[in-house]
């Protein structure tokens, strides 16, 4: 299989195609946690609950005329899938390190996917490029709604949705944008914008979520709020503090670029030569310096490079997924240098 193939055979839409606003924002997501009635949050439930909750989402997917899912069981996936799913965003850290009666249902270009058995029954998410956290909301609602109508979800007049964590209680929703932001950093303002967020009733996470740290200049910004608001509430919110970051974003990169452009173009073309020529790269040096690489595309430093091309190898150039591509378990020094390969080969294919 060639590396096109490759690419276009494993990567979600969200890698590949580009979306508004996407020299900021990589992503837009919207997540809802919902349960069963009747049934103990999943880490109070018996096996035989556990498997009584698969069995009723799977029933409730198994009608199709709305939307195509396809289920997999997680316990049939070896680790290396699991965790490719994982760094792809089709489940959470959580749900990558599998288990009985655990699944995840997704659509074919993979913006959809449902969690069952995760922290609460279900945790279902719409996944699109570029910032579209509207659209990616009107999405979900219908899943919901489609959902809502063959399970009888936990609910409280007083309280909202019940779910298994207490920050999720109400609406249930985690709405978030996956902005780059290396303006920001590289201006020293990285800090100031992330206190102002925190006051602004968001919370700010690395790319993979709760507790883990950002990485190549990536933050995930959601909600952290989500009882006493509506889910308009909370996407709008979202939307008028990301559309500050975006402008804030913009402003700092056209300065960097007015005050330091040698320096910044230096920064950037060296470390497009050692993602061009390296032998060995670990996964820590290849997203900071493809967030350089990202930078001098979206200020037009270098020009004959695709802007996907970050989204795509910020996946493909992930343990879990190098291994994947192997079919093997490979040692950190191998992924080190199947990674640089990688690299390499699809920075050359961009070009031909």
């Amino acid at each position: 299989m060639s590396l096109r193939d490759l690419i276009n055979k494993e990567l979600s839409k969200w890698m590949l195609a580009p979306g508004p606003e996407s020299d900021v924002v990589i992503s837009s997501r919207v997540r809802l946690a919902r349960n069963i009635t009747g049934i103990p949050f999943p880490n109070r439930a018996t096996p035989e609950q556990a498997k009584q909750v698969y069995n009723q989402v799977q029933k409730a997917l198994e009608d199709r005329t709305a939307f195509n899912l396809k289920l997999v069981d997680l316990s049939r996936l070896s680790e290396i899938e699991r965790t490719a799913m994982m760094e792809k965003h089709l489940i959470s850290p959580m749900h990558a390190e599998g288990g009985q009666y655990k699944g995840v249902a997704f659509s074919e270009d993979e913006v959809i996917s449902v969690m069952i058995n995760e922290e609460d029954h279900i945790r279902a998410q719409v996944l699109y490029p570029g910032f579209q956290v509207e659209e990616a909301y009107r999405v979900v609602n219908q899943l919901d709604n489609f959902l809502e109508s063959k399970l009888d979800f936990a609910f409280s007049e007083k309280y909202g949705y019940l779910t298994a964590c207490p920050t999720n209680v109400g609406t249930g929703m985690r709405a978030s944008v996956m902005v780059h932001l290396p303006g920001l950093n590289l201006a020293n303002r990285i800090q100031q914008m992330l206190q102002g967020v925190s006051k602004l009733g968001l919370t700010v996470r690395g790319v993979f979520g709760e507790g883990t740290e950002a990485q190549g200049n990536l933050y995930q910004i959601s909600n952290q709020v989500t009882l006493g608001r509506t889910e308009e509430e909370i996407i709008d919110n979202l939307n008028r503090v990301t559309e500050k970051i975006i402008e804030n974003e913009r402003y700092w990169r056209q300065q960097l670029l007015k005050e330091r452009k040698d320096d910044l173009t230096d920064r950037i073309m060296r470390s497009y030569g050692l993602l061009m020529y390296a032998h060995k790269m670990s996964s820590e040096e290849a997203v900071r310096l493809l967030s350089d690489v990202r930078l001098g595309i979206d200020l037009g430093i270098i020009k004959n490079v695709e802007p996907n091309v970050f989204s795509e190898l910020i996946v493909l150039t992930r343990p879990g997924y190098l291994q994947k591509i192997e079919n093997k378990t490979l040692k950190p020094e191998e992924r080190d240098i199947r990674r640089a390969a990688l690299i390499r080969k699809r920075l050359r294919l961009t070009q031909s």
